[in-house]
C-alpha cells in the first residue's frame, strides 16, 4: 500500500533506538523525509546511517530522489534542544508534517523514593515537552490542510504498572490532554492526534524494567524475562519494525479518518473488552 505521504516532512524524538528508531525507518521506507533527535551524538549518527541506507534503498525502488535524514543530538527537554530540531539547517523548521513525539521513560521504582525534582523531570519529559512540540508545529499543519502527530505513550496509560507510577501519572497526564486537542477545530483542518500505546516490545526499556521487577521478586533478569513473554497471548515480544509499521500507517493519508484514538499494540496481554 501506497501512504500517500512521500515527500513530506517528519520530526521524530528519541529515534536514535528502539521504538522512535522503528518509527523514522517506516517512514523513510515511504519516502519521508526526517528530522531525528536524541542526547547522545554518536548512536544518533549511527541511525541515521541505518536511515540513509533505507532512504537509498526506497530510490532505487521508486526512481525518486532518496528522503533526506538530518540528525540532531539534543536535549529536546529544553528550549534550546527543541529550537534545534525546529530549525536544524535544510530541515522542515515549522513545515514538519508529521509528529511523532517520543522521550525515554522514567526509571521504575517505590514512590516513596521519589522527590518532587523527578515528577518533575517525568512531567516535563513525557508530557510538558510533547505539548511544546505540538504547539510549534500544529498550526503550520492547519495552513498546509494536513497534519498528523503520532504520541508513543504505554499500555500503562490503559494499564497501570505498579513499578511505572512516573510514567503512569505523567503519560497519562498526555493522553487527557490529547483528547481534547483532536477534537478541537483543529480536526477539521486535516490533523489528527493518536497516542500509540506499546505492551512489550523487544527494546532496552523493557529490559530495565525486567531488572527492577527481578529485583522486586527475588527473580534473576532472565527468568523475570521469560515469564514476562510468557503472560503475552502471543508468547514473544513485539518488534520495533511492527511497532514503527503502526506509526506510519497513524501517519498516512489513509488515516484522515482516525483520530484521537489510544492504539494498544501489546500482542493481545490486556484482557479487556474495551
Amino acid at each position: 500500500m501506497d501512504l500517500g505521504i512521500a515527500g513530506k516532512w517528519a520530526l521524530v524524538c528519541a529515534a536514535s533506538k528502539g521504538l522512535g528508531f522503528g518509527c523514522a525507518q517506516a517512514l523513510v521506507a515511504e519516502g519521508v523525509n526526517v528530522v531525528i533527535n536524541a542526547r547522545t551524538a554518536g548512536p544518533l549518527q549511527q541511525a541515521a546511517e541505518k536511515l540513509r541506507a533505507t532512504a537509498a534503498y526506497w530510490a532505487r525502488a521508486s526512481g525518486q530522489k532518496p528522503p533526506q535524514v538530518i540528525a540532531v543530538a539534543c536535549d529536546i527537554t529544553t528550549p534550546e534542544g527543541r529550537a534545534a530540531v525546529l530549525s536544524a539547517a535544510g530541515g522542515p523548521g515549522v513545515n514538519v508534517d508529521m509528529l511523532v513525539n517520543n522521550a525515554g521513560g522514567p526509571p521504575p521504582g517505590d514512590f516513596r523514593d521519589w522527590q518532587r525534582d523527578q515528577w518533575m523531570a517525568a512531567v516535563d519529559a513525557n508530557m510538558l515537552t510533547p505539548i511544546e512540540l505540538i504547539k510549534a508545529v500544529v498550526d503550520g499543519m492547519a495552513a498546509r490542510g494536513f497534519g498528523r502527530i503520532v504520541n508513543i505513550t504505554s499500555s500503562a496509560v490503559k494499564a497501570p504498572i505498579d513499578i511505572l507510577g512516573l510514567s503512569n501519572g505523567a503519560r497519562s497526564g498526555l493522553t487527557g490532554f490529547i483528547a481534547g486537542l483532536a477534537r478541537s477545530e483543529l480536526a477539521a483542518k486535516g490533523i489528527t492526534m493518536n497516542n500509540l500505546l506499546p505492551g512489550k516490545f523487544d527494546t532496552d526499556r523493557l529490559q530495565a524494567t525486567f531488572v527492577g521487577g527481578a529485583a522486586k521478586t527475588g527473580q534473576t533478569p532472565e527468568a523475570f524475562r521469560a515469564s514476562q513473554q510468557a503472560l503475552v497471548p502471543a508468547q514473544r515480544f513485539g518488534t520495533a519494525a511492527e511497532f514503527g509499521a503502526i506509526c506510519a500507517f497513524l501517519c498516512s493519508q489513509q488515516a484522515g479518518y482516525v483520530n484521537g484514538q489510544n492504539i494498544l499494540a501489546d500482542g493481545g496481554l490486556y484482557p479487556g473488552t474495551f
